[in-house]
Parts: structure tokens; C-alpha cells; sequence
């Protein structure tokens, strides 16, 4: 596991992208598939899929927001259904009948973004590829550890978790599901994935759909 120095920010998501791609540069020229997960990581995917000359798709998870506070995730679903449950989940008042109701809604939201992300193409097969899983920051780990789990079902030859910044018991939960994790910070003094950017804007999914878009017509 790669990890940077204490006290690291960064300036956008841009910036992130482009450190990380530094750290990934042994990869460029294998053509690495990169797998972003929507929204905030696609533009960093494409800026990596760039840097190392691989081929940019999205991988489709969802957190299952807890019932007193949707950001907060007690565990993340994907699109085959397969769902992640943290061990608080309970604690934080998610019954059996609010997963399954809060599972279904996600699910569905998955549905809607596969729609309107990829309509024309089918997902990028992984199998026998070098993958990297890029997101824009590890908080609890759960839609992390629900992608890799999804993509590892596809059979790559190597699986590696790429993040700037990540809560360093989040890094635990994912190591054991991946053959690498890049990460180029993980504080001490972790809150948020937010407070490690000084620019951290939303990404839309009509930038979403655009990127990929200009990825199909490539």
C-alpha cells in the first residue's frame, strides 16, 4: 500500500488525478482499463485514463444511506445487487425492512444512470485486464468495497484501489479486496473527503454522460 506525506491537499480533483496517474505511471502502456465511480471520480478517471493511455468506463455502485442521514453509508450496493452491510449499520437504526427498502431505491437509481451514462454500449469487459477503481476519496470504504467486489467478479488480472486522500480504517476494509491500493494521503485528522480540496465541486450527470460520450467517439 502507497500512502503520501501528512498534510497533503489538493487544489481540485484534477490536481488528485494527476498525482495519482504520477504513482500509476509503471501501468501506462498496458493499457489499463480505469474505472471511475460516478459522479466526482469520472473527470479524475479520464484525466488517468489519459495519462497512462488506458480506456476509461464507470463502475455503478451506490451507498445505502443511513436513516437519520443519507451521507452516511451504511453499506453500498451494485448493480448486480450485491450488497455491502457495514457492521454499524444497526447501530446507526438501519433495520432488516430499511435495507431492503433503501436497497431497492439505490438499485433503481443505478438502473436510471446506466441509462443515461452508457445507452448505446455495453460495460467494458475487465476480464484479464489490468483494472484500476478510482474514486475521489475513501470516507467509510463501503461504495469502494462494493465496487471492487463487482469488478473482481469480472476476472481481472490485477485489481488496484486508486484514491488521493482516505480515512486510514477504510483503507483496511478495502486492502484485502484488491492486489493494490494507491493512496496518497491518509490522515490522522479525517473528516471528510471534502475538507482535503480546495475546490470541490459537484459533478453533474450531464458532465458524466459527456465524458463518456467523448470517450465512445474517441
Amino acid at each position: 500500500m502507497k500512502q503520501g506525506k501528512q498534510g497533503r491537499r489538493f487544489h481540485d480533483r484534477d490536481d488528485a488525478a494527476r498525482q495519482l496517474a504520477q504513482q500509476l505511471r509503471r501501468y501506462r502502456g498496458t493499457r489499463p482499463l480505469v474505472l471511475a465511480i460516478p459522479r466526482g471520480a469520472v473527470p479524475m478517471g479520464q484525466r488517468i485514463a489519459s495519462e497512462l493511455q488506458g480506456e476509461l468506463d464507470v463502475v455503478l455502485v451506490r451507498k445505502l444511506g443511513a436513516p437519520f442521514s443519507e451521507e452516511y453509508a451504511i453499506g453500498a450496493v451494485d448493480e448486480s445487487g450485491w450488497v455491502y452491510r457495514s457492521p454499524l449499520a444497526a447501530a446507526a437504526g438501519a433495520s432488516e425492512a430499511y435495507i431492503e427498502h433503501e436497497t431497492a431505491r439505490q438499485m433503481a437509481l443505478l438502473r436510471q444512470r446506466r441509462d443515461r451514462y452508457t445507452p448505446l454500449r455495453p460495460r467494458v469487459d475487465p476480464a484479464g485486464r489490468i483494472v484500476i477503481v478510482v474514486d475521489d476519496g475513501l470516507a467509510t470504504g463501503a461504495t469502494m468495497i462494493a465496487a471492487l467486489h463487482a469488478v473482481r467478479a469480472g476476472k481481472p488480472a490485477r485489481l488496484i484501489c486508486a484514491v488521493p486522500v482516505a480515512a486510514a480504517d477504510s483503507l483496511g476494509k478495502v486492502q484485502a479486496l484488491a492486489d493494490e491500493i494507491v493512496c496518497l494521503h491518509a490522515p490522522e485528522d479525517f473528516a471528510a473527503v471534502g475538507q482535503f480540496y480546495d475546490n470541490f465541486d459537484a459533478v453533474d450527470d450531464e458532465e458524466v454522460a459527456a465524458i463518456l460520450a467523448s470517450q465512445d467517439s474517441a
